[in-house]
């Protein structure tokens, strides 16, 4: 940590960043903290998908260097966005309680995806959710919808589109999950590996820094997360391949994992599940991701 007695919490400037770096700032409290606000290069370029501008990576490469440079002690992170491999010198040592994982459907054209008229216009720049959006309605056209909740949500305003889809977790967060239509059930649309969930990550070698965020760790999301991540990072996943993935857990501490790759078009889904004591969570989410990656074959992720 620095030798200032203020914990520096970085965080990007959204209004939902905002919130969940408040969230840990309450969760630290009566520590002295200042909120770090960290422009990114995922908020400056919104014209493009994530994909073709380097990956999901980018909304987080400048929290990053600020960690490094000594700039800021810790950083808040939706863990949905952050890269499978940490770079060199960051660690991730904490994920906060998960919130809902679920996707929200907002439209004022119908009460449900299945509802929607033909033809009508979903605006959505994830991959997983245009895949499995098209698999199931396949007479639906998915535009680029890029930006923060209040963007997309004025872009949808505006008739740019006729729905489009938001994690619910942001949703409650912003105290706005009156603005969905209907939450989408894993079954219908399988979340984002580690969608929900608030990881903070700090420098590799600070000892003061990660004790003091590591009372914040929630054990059963930590579990949960650890399988889909150690499932992403034996698919090999970026923001170029349609993949999903939830695991849970029953009172009985078995974890149930499932999993998903999927074309970009709908036209062909892989799905796959895992069940087993939540204590193997990563041996889980690594079979699954193995099994799903030879199912696959390597054109798959080309």
């Amino acid at each position: 940590m620095n030798d200032n007695p203020i914990l520096r919490i970085g965080t990007r400037g959204s209004p939902l960043a905002l919130a969940q770096a408040h969230q840990v700032q309450g969760l630290l409290a009566p520590l002295e903290t200042e909120v770090v606000i960290i422009k990114t290069t995922g908020d400056k370029v919104l014209d493009r998908p994530l994909a073709d501008i380097g990956g999901k990576g980018l909304f987080s490469k400048e929290i990053d260097e600020a960690l490094l440079d000594n700039r800021v002690d810790i950083a808040v992170h939706s863990t949905k966005d952050l890269e499978t491999w940490m770079p060199d010198g960051i660690v991730l040592p904490v994920f906060l309680e998960r919130e809902d994982p679920r996707d929200a459907f907002i439209s004022d054209k119908a009460d449900s995806l299945d509802d929607l008229p033909a033809g009508c216009i979903i605006g959505t720049s994830s991959l997983r959710r245009q895949a499995q959006i098209l698999a199931r309605r396949p007479d639906l056209r998915v535009e680029p919808f890029r930006g923060n909740v209040q963007t997309r949500l004025k872009k949808l305003a505006d008739g740019e589109a006729d729905a489009t889809l938001l994690a619910l977790a942001g949703l409650n967060r912003l105290g706005m999950a009156d603005v969905a239509a209907a939450i989408l059930e894993p079954e219908v649309l399988l979340p984002a590996v580690g969608q929900g969930v608030i990881g903070i990550t700090c420098r590799d070698g600070d000892p003061a820094a990660l004790e003091i965020v590591s009372t914040l760790n929630h054990a059963p999301s930590w579990d949960r997360v650890t399988a889909e991540r150690a499932m992403l990072l034996a698919l090999d996943g970026s923001c170029r391949t349609p993949i999903g993935g939830l695991a849970e857990i029953d009172e009985g501490g078995i974890m149930t994992l499932r999993g998903l790759v999927a074309r970009a078009d709908g036209s062909e889904i892989i799905e796959t599940s895992r069940r087993g004591p939540a204590a193997d969570a990563e041996a889980l989410g690594r079979d699954a991701g193995e099994e799903l990656r030879g199912r696959a074959g390597p054109d798959f992720f080309e």
